[in-house]
């Protein structure tokens, strides 16, 4: 088999914000596979949060080339051999998702098929980024037009607003709300925002404290809302882990390796009584698509990435009803748009 790649930018509608840093495009690798003639595509969005870069990641894919092999159906063989050269997790998981989608097109079926799941997973959120409490009321009361039946909220603002941003939100809808840190609370901001988030119908919060806090399985015993955990969650090996912590965990390919990855952590983390959330960077409707591949398996699902942007390059993934769905088209389903040549 034969993989290439190319860096491309994927901007913004509008400036993305969370605790950390505020977002208005995002460099991402397309990874081609091909065999046959025929070829499989998928999308690495590397983070700096986790240590890789769209530098590292290219250095990884050269490399990676010389271990795919030349069976496509071989993926438990493929990722072994991709698993020996540690890290570059989102590569890894642009090459699951190339392999799978040539897999799916070798075989004319989506990916979801050979996976042997449910196409439809539950409806996703749609995110309201970090901002003053009037500023995210005014987006949310913007988004709730019938098209998203749940919101997602950004908070961390080290400014004392939290609760007030969720209260302005609440105060314009009546969606389901849920809340994401991002790592920027304190055990005791936790203890005493959750206390009035609950209030407010806020129906879980997403990673409150630093990933590897001590204090999280003391968090998780006082919590009153179920606690979520991303950053402290990124494979398998971690979910046990994260048992002893929270309730959930939030899987997304890019912290996972893939598609592959992610099928056993949700597993995982069902046989330990632990809720599953899907979710996403900034990301165009290819890898859009390969995490609608495995949404079914999924309590909660936040895949709007391709939604922040001013335009996808990777259009066909269906928003139906709220519900980001797999296409039924063979593979993933996405075709790279041509651009308009005026």
């Amino acid at each position: 088999m034969d993989l290439a790649y190319r860096r491309e930018n994927l901007r913004l509608a509008a400036p993305f914000t969370i605790s950390r840093e505020t977002t208005v495009e995002e460099e991402v690798l397309w990874v081609e596979i091909r065999h046959d003639d025929v070829s499989g595509f998928g999308e690495a969005t590397p983070q700096a949060h986790y240590k890789e870069s769209v530098d590292s990641a290219a250095a990884f894919l050269d490399q990676a080339e010389g271990l795919l092999g030349h069976d496509p159906f071989a993926l438990e063989a493929i990722g072994r051999r991709l698993a020996e050269i540690p890290g570059e997790m989102a590569a890894k998981a642009a090459i699951d998702a190339a392999l799978y989608d040539l897999c799916g097109k070798l075989t004319d079926l989506p990916v979801y098929r050979l996976l042997g799941l449910d196409r439809a997973g539950p409806p996703t959120s749609w995110t309201v980024w970090l901002g003053s409490p009037e500023d995210m009321a005014r987006r949310a009361d913007i988004a709730d037009d019938g098209r998203f039946r749940r919101l997602k909220l950004k908070l961390g603002g080290r400014d004392g607003l939290d609760v007030e941003r969720v209260r302005a939100v609440r105060s314009v809808t009546e969606l389901p709300l849920m809340v994401d840190v991002n790592e920027y609370w304190t055990l005791d901001e936790a203890v005493d925002a959750i206390v009035e988030l609950e209030g407010l119908g806020v129906e879980y919060v997403e990673q409150p404290l630093l990933a590897g806090d001590p204090d999280g399985p003391g968090l998780k015993r006082r919590s009153r809302l179920p606690i979520y955990v991303d950053e402290d969650c990124h494979t398998l090996a971690d979910v046990a882990a994260c048992a002893e912590r929270a309730h959930g965990v939030n899987i997304k390919l890019a912290k996972s390796g893939g598609i592959r990855e992610a099928v056993r952590m949700a597993i995982a983390a069902r046989a330990l009584g632990l809720g599953v959330m899907l979710g996403c960077m900034v990301e165009s409707g290819l890898a859009i698509s390969a995490g609608a591949q495995i949404a079914s398996l999924c309590d909660h699902v936040d895949l709007d990435g391709n939604l922040l942007l001013a335009e996808d390059p990777w259009p066909g993934v269906p928003f139906d009803e709220g519900v980001q769905l797999p296409p039924d088209a063979a593979g993933l389903g996405v075709h790279e748009a041509v651009p308009d040549p005026r």
